[in-house]
């Protein structure tokens, strides 16, 4: 078993996309979830990512380390309550299958228990030594994680454990891989930008979330400034993006080149004028697709009113792919079911004051 550490403050959105990378994931509690197995995992679009080694343990951890809400995986020592005693308790009766020096950090996931993390790192490590562990804080061998976490867990029906029930959790674990968090640089730092272009960390969410991985093909058929492809192409898929401006397949081409590249060692990208509700590719063409729809309620895109690009869009979609996300300013569930999909999961992800996005996670029915 395993102990997710989660980032941002959104819990049932980051246990959904750790989905992706282990199994079983349940929430515990704000910040912290479990899984059965870490590593590669299973979509509906095929094969494993990789291969998994015996028992559940993670390979070479790219799997957590493409996630963009997860900050690591720790394997599982202990868990009790988010209390100091409760804890050193836990680590004096658990197995220990270590050797090497050691070092323990603690974390009071945002600040939801009261335990002082200098506190719980001294009497957790005077355990360790007390059972014949060196303690190296410089360059340990192992680190041992202790997140302590309270408060009431988030709701969301599509989430194992987001039952908005109080908690209580202290997670004692070996640091097994931390992610990456490689994104592409903020968009307004690429080679070309528009505004409101989307957060990296949001559009490698989105992509993993809709199958990306290396040895995939993701699509976005309305990729503006292209971050949803270029997060696809950094962690390992090939990409496949179109929109209808010109000058936004122009400045995908520059971001893609720029930030993923074309040499033989990069993934393949390919990206054209296109309209996404006639895309001219064969049926089941692609592993996934993302989107993030215009916005805006008297928007007219092209020669379609919105409502109907978009319904488009999710009918071709769901021709050449089995799985795919929408973001958007609005809930597009009803358009996505009569297209052919069903729904997985539903997000409301807040932005800023005046944007809420809504993220629909579809399976092709």
């Amino acid at each position: 078993m395993y102990w997710l550490e989660l980032a941002g403050e959104t819990d049932a959105f980051a246990a959904r996309e750790a989905a992706t990378a282990a199994t079983g994931v349940e929430l515990l509690a704000p910040g912290v979830a479990s899984a059965g197995s870490v590593g590669p995992n299973r979509t509906e679009s095929g094969a494993a990512d990789g291969a998994r080694v015996g028992g559940g343990a993670p390979d070479d951890g790219a799997a957590i380390r493409r996630l963009a809400y997860t900050r690591a995986a720790h394997e599982a020592v202990a868990r009790t309550d988010a209390d100091l005693d409760a804890a050193v308790a836990a680590l004096e009766a658990a197995p220990l299958d270590r050797s090497g020096a050691v070092a323990v950090r603690a974390r009071n996931v945002r600040n939801t228990a009261g335990v002082s993390t200098t506190d719980a790192e001294r009497a957790l490590g005077g355990v360790l030594v007390d059972r014949g562990f060196e303690v190296d804080l410089d360059d340990p061998d192992h680190v041992l994680r202790a997140l302590f976490a309270a408060g009431e867990r988030a709701a969301h029906e599509a989430v194992p454990g987001a039952d908005g029930g109080d908690a209580s959790v202290c997670a004692l674990g070996w640091v097994a891989v931390e992610a990456a968090r490689d994104f592409a640089p903020k968009p307004t730092d690429r080679p070309f930008f528009q505004p409101g272009s989307m957060a990296p960390a949001d559009a490698r969410a989105y992509v993993n979330l809709a199958g990306a991985a290396p040895g995939r093909t993701l699509l976005d058929p309305m990729c503006g400034t292209g971050g949803l492809p270029l997060e696809a192409g950094l962690v390992g898929s090939d990409a496949v993006a179109c929109d209808a401006q010109r000058k936004m397949v122009r400045g995908t081409r520059e971001n893609l080149r720029e930030y993923v590249g074309g040499g033989s060692e990069s993934p393949d990208w390919h990206v054209a004028r296109g309209d996404a509700t006639a895309l001219p590719l064969r049926d089941d063409a692609v592993d996934g697709i993302a989107f993030d729809a215009p916005y805006g309620r008297q928007s007219k895109v092209a020669t379609h009113d919105l409502t109907d690009l978009v319904s488009g869009a999710l009918a071709e979609a769901a021709r050449v792919a089995p799985r795919a996300v929408v973001v958007a300013d609005r809930d597009w569930r009803g358009p996505a079911r009569a297209a052919g999909w069903t729904v997985d999961a539903a997000f409301e992800r807040r932005v800023h004051r005046s944007l809420t996005r809504h993220v629909l996670v579809l399976d092709r029915a």
